[in-house]
């Protein structure tokens, strides 16, 4: 084995190495598409979002790429929405109010026209939004709202959604672009879409209660009105908005940051979103090494976070060492469970670390190399090359495959829907891509249906400490989300939700 100052300056060389592909490709883009721009300022706003945009992408077909967001949630908004700043808003309900013992929500839809042209009506929204919580429902939320009772329309234009217990940040999930209201007949807006070569031209509904249905056409047509969304690569978006083609790029994850280091656009341009969440490495199967919960833990002991996020230069990105993330509690929420090791500097983590793989081997038992799934891309590598570092100095072996081949440990990168400090708990245990400690499940089930905030509270507690001795999940850092905005985008602005409305984004700032 090489020298521990050989290993760590082979890590440096392939970190560079990294940035440097990255460089390239970008400048190789740049040559390509450098000539002019599409528009002029007065023309479209122009978007590029990193990943693609499908017209017919739906939520009940798994998770949507920056690009599909963003278009579900401009042409088929939910019943509420959120602004620029990650606020609640109106969406296709006008206006609601809660019941007082906050199980009830009723919500008013507002005038509006399927993409067919036929009126929207109570009936056909609450049935899309039961056809997404079904039980053999695929919709990517359908977990996410375990406490809904019933959703049935009161009149034509009024929908009761009843919960078993109150949720009161229903709202945010309700907010979400995969709660968006797809039906048959297509969204209900706020913005409608048609092809333009490579790109989606997206225009304001005309105003369906407008006295002058001519003039509302016309307002609604006007090209300072319009948004311009292609999908692309990441290097080809930030070329694109590096030679006037882009406005803003939306959709940047940890995965593509090397890109826009590379790129040499100015970081004042860079929008980057304090959004809580998940992001570390899920263990997917328990055999040898895996199968015991010290030695699961040692993995967790063994990551150098803060070398590691500091790998990617970006003062923003933070460590995480909690299944749960500590901020956006509006509810005044315990505090996430902090493991016992976090006290010790990096040194004495990895010798505690380097003792349980000792002892494993003690016995006569060898580990083979750990599958760690991450994404095929530069900073996927970058931060294989980290974690894989670090498994090494204290005697365990790794390699790197994609996310869609058989693996040991595998990257989820989630953000938090809302601020529930339930949803954690309930992404990382008992599903399909997490391991299953029933202890920790039966009070996770007895928290959901609690009515009693007080009790609710403690048995969350008692979950996660459950939980996070069980150690299913090696907890890295928070999300990470980024965009790109020229200034004439003064509404991209950075939120809590890494939501960035594309009807919203020339708002002026307040």
């Amino acid at each position: 084995m090489a020298p521990r100052n050989e290993r760590q300056a082979n890590s440096t060389h392939k970190r560079r190495a990294e940035f440097r592909a990255a460089r390239f490709a970008l400048g190789a883009l740049l040559i390509t598409l450098g000539s002019c721009s599409l528009f002029g300022e007065r023309g479209p706003v122009r978007i590029a979002a990193i990943g693609p945009v499908n017209p017919a992408a739906n939520p009940v077909n798994g998770e949507l790429s920056a690009g599909n967001a963003a278009l579900l949630d401009a042409t088929s908004q939910g019943l509420v929405s959120f602004d620029n700043q990650g606020q609640i808003e109106p969406g296709l309900a006008e206006r609601w109010t809660v019941t007082t013992d906050g199980r009830s929500y009723i919500f008013r839809i507002r005038e509006a026209k399927w993409t067919d042209g036929r009126k929207v009506n109570a009936e056909d929204v609450a049935a899309i939004l039961r056809s997404y919580l079904a039980e053999r429902s695929r919709h990517l939320m359908r977990d996410d709202f375990p406490e809904v009772e019933t959703i049935k329309a009161m009149t034509d234009m009024v929908i009761e959604i009843r919960l078993a217990t109150p949720q009161p940040a229903i709202l945010d999930l309700l907010a979400q672009p995969s709660m968006a209201i797809v039906g048959r007949r297509g969204g209900a807006g706020p913005m409608r879409a048609k092809r333009i070569g490579r790109a989606l031209l997206l225009s304001p509904v005309p105003d369906p209660l407008a006295e002058d249905s001519e003039a509302a056409e016309a307002a609604a047509n006007d090209p300072a009105a319009s948004i311009e969304l292609v999908g692309a690569t990441a290097p080809r978006a930030l070329a694109r908005f590096q030679n006037g083609y882009a406005d803003g790029v939306i959709g940047g994850r940890f995965s593509t940051l090397p890109y826009f280091v590379a790129s040499n656009i100015g970081r004042s341009r860079l929008v980057v979103d304090p959004v809580p969440g998940i992001f570390g490495l899920t263990v997917l199967r328990t055999d040898g090494f895996l199968a015991i919960d010290s030695n699961r833990a040692a993995l967790s002991r063994a990551i150098r976070r803060d070398r590691l996020v500091r790998a990617f230069g970006l003062a923003e990105w933070q460590p995480q060492v909690s299944l749960r993330p500590d901020h956006h509690r509006r509810d005044g929420g315990p505090p996430p469970y902090i493991p016992t090791w976090y006290d010790y500097d990096d040194a004495s983590r990895q010798a505690q670390a380097r003792r349980a793989v000792e002892a494993w081997r003690s016995g006569g038992r060898e580990i083979a190399p750990l599958r760690i799934a991450v994404p095929d891309s530069p900073g996927g590598r970058i931060l294989f090359a980290y974690i894989s570092a670090d498994f090494a100095a204290v005697g365990v072996p790794s390699r790197r495959v994609k996310m869609t081949e058989t693996a040991d440990l595998k990257l989820l990168d989630e953000v938090a829907p809302n601020d529930d400090p339930l949803w954690a708990l309930r992404r990382l245990s008992c599903r399909r891509d997490t391991l299953c400690n029933r202890d920790a499940q039966a009070l996770i089930d007895l928290a959901n249906a609690n009515v009693d905030a007080g009790q609710r509270m403690s048995q969350l507690v008692e979950a996660e400490i459950v939980l996070a001795r069980y150690s299913p999940f090696i907890p890295l850092a928070t999300p990470l989300r980024w965009s790109v905005a020229s200034q004439r985008l003064a509404g991209l602005r950075a939120n809590g939700r890494g939501h960035h409305p594309l009807n919203l984004m020339l708002a002026a700032t307040n």
